[in-house]
């Protein structure tokens, strides 16, 4: 078997939203040695961020596809980004990441969930798209579970959705984006 790092110097992967989810499942992919990310998201860095998501202080007010790509750049160079600061519809998703070998799916709210599901699994049918699902909160690590139903496979647990009582936090938001990541590597270094 080839080196994993020969391997995934070759790949590519899109990630539809940079927030706690987004951002830190890039970072951790930046850090294996993906050879490629496509990013994108229309949102700023606001201080309520800073405490899931792979930004600092001095980026507050910055746009996030580009912050990110940023810090991905110090984390490791070698990783090309391509960022885009745009607010994903159906036919973006399609064009911006039609060459990607895999797509995470890190949108904060369920319709944006559901409409880059949909348009995934119905108008790129070859392509796998990872989802985080349930992440709200702290504790209970026992119900994060990976689940796949096709090509689409679920990091969380599925129930928790964030609230004011139930907000996201970094460890739990931390470890499914991780998970994300870890299920990238796993289909990416086995197919």
């Amino acid at each position: 078997m080839a080196n994993y790092k020969d391997i995934l110097k070759s790949k590519s992967v899109g990630v539809a939203g940079c927030g706690g989810l987004g951002s830190n499942c890039a970072v951790a992919l930046a850090r294996v040695g993906i050879g490629k990310l496509v990013i994108a998201d229309f949102d700023i860095i606001v201080e309520s961020n800073l405490n899931r998501q792979y930004f600092f202080v001095d980026q507050l007010g910055q746009k996030k596809a580009y912050a990110l790509r940023e810090n991905i750049n110090r984390i490791n160079p070698s990783v090309k980004v391509e960022a885009h600061d745009i607010k994903l519809k159906s036919n973006d998703i399609i064009n911006l990441y039609k060459d990607c070998d895999i797509i995470v799916e890190a949108f904060d709210l369920a319709e944006m969930k559901m409409m880059i599901i949909e348009t995934v699994l119905s108008k790129m049918p070859d392509k796998i798209i990872i989802s985080g699902i349930g992440l709200a909160g702290w504790g209970d690590f026992n119900s994060l579970k990976i689940r796949q139903i096709g090509n689409l496979y679920i990091c969380g647990d599925e129930s928790k959705e964030v609230s004011e009582e139930i907000p996201p936090l970094a460890p739990r938001v931390g470890i499914v984006a991780n998970m994300q990541a870890n299920v990238i590597l796993e289909i990416l270094l086995n197919s």
